[in-house]
């Protein structure tokens, strides 16, 4: 506790390296903010929150949209906030199974907040919390220090309206995509759509081992039905609908029908990296994620 208080201490100290060389903050539309955390691998500098997080203001409080990927992570993510309003955060959503869409929760409700998740993202949470732990001990050494996993207050299955300051948050559980609890939560108020890992722009999206990648396409078609008009993605800034159908959608169905074809022509695992995915070879990471997609996606494919 000493540490991560020391370490909070020094995030609050410091805003211009906690903001301006990890943590953006970018306004979306009318008390609608996307904190977009920084493209590349989780490190001791973003203690995890190599992410996007949304935050809208209402008159009875604040509404986080994912807490952080660590205790001290959860902290930059206040100091942050903290740039914009004074309010304090009372509602927590977790929109998935990733690191930074939970493990911070024990400091918001450290500090009042009530936390919400899908049931299934609870589970998935429950399942892999001491995989998660392991391996961000590796990213962020000493940055570890104070994160405890910790889980939701309030679960659903598949559909829960959180009423709050005069918004209704309608958060979605339609099936696996990234995770097997990824949720997307629409604020009709705004025309914000909030999709935690169901959307990434600007980098390559990762196909790790929790996804499901036909479910994933009809997860983010169930999104994509509202049309919003905003969308704060899982990784990368604040965009448009357009833009998240091409860099998730439109990437995702181009793995499958690539391996699918391969599958049929007799290729095996070997072969995957060489599917064509050149269209998307602007994106960040596209290096290191193109050919481990392309084998994953073989691995889920082979035997469906």
């Amino acid at each position: 506790m000493i540490r991560a208080l020391a370490a909070a201490v020094a995030v609050l100290a410091s805003p211009t390296v906690a903001l301006a060389d990890v943590l953006e903050v970018q306004p979306v539309t009318d008390d609608v903010w996307a904190i977009v955390g920084p493209l590349e691998q989780r490190s001791p500098e973003n203690l995890a929150n190599n992410a996007t997080f949304g935050l809208v203001l209402t008159p009875e409080g604040a509404v986080l949209i994912d807490p952080g990927g660590s205790w001290q992570g959860a902290e930059m993510l206040h100091a942050a906030i903290r740039t914009v309003t004074d309010q304090t955060v009372v509602r927590v959503i977790n929109t998935g199974g990733q690191d930074h869409r939970w493990l911070g929760n024990s400091y918001w409700q450290a500090h009042g907040a009530t936390v919400i998740a899908s049931q299934a993202a609870v589970a998935d949470h429950q399942a892999r919390a001491q995989d998660h732990m392991i391996a961000l001990s590796q990213f962020l050494g000493d940055g570890l220090d104070g994160t405890e996993p910790a889980y939701a207050d309030v679960t659903f299955e598949t559909d829960y309206v959180l009423e709050f300051g005069g918004f209704s948050f309608e958060i979605v559980h339609r099936g696996a995509a990234h995770t097997p609890g990824d949720s997307f939560v629409w604020l009709d108020e705004r025309d914000v759509m909030f999709t935690g890992d169901i959307v990434y722009v600007d980098r390559l999206l990762g196909n790790g081992p929790a996804r499901d990648t036909d479910s994933w396409i009809a997860v983010f078609e169930a999104m994509a039905a509202y049309q919003p008009t905003h969308i704060v993605p899982g990784h990368g800034r604040a965009t448009d609908l357009p833009t998240a159908k091409r860099d998730t959608h439109g990437y995702l169905v181009n793995l499958r029908t690539r391996i699918g074809e391969l599958i049929e022509e007799g290729g095996d695992i070997m072969d995957a990296p060489k599917i064509e995915q050149s269209a998307w070879s602007s994106l960040e990471q596209f290096d290191s994620l193109a050919g481990r997609n392309a084998q994953a996606t073989f691995e889920e494919m082979e035997w469906e």
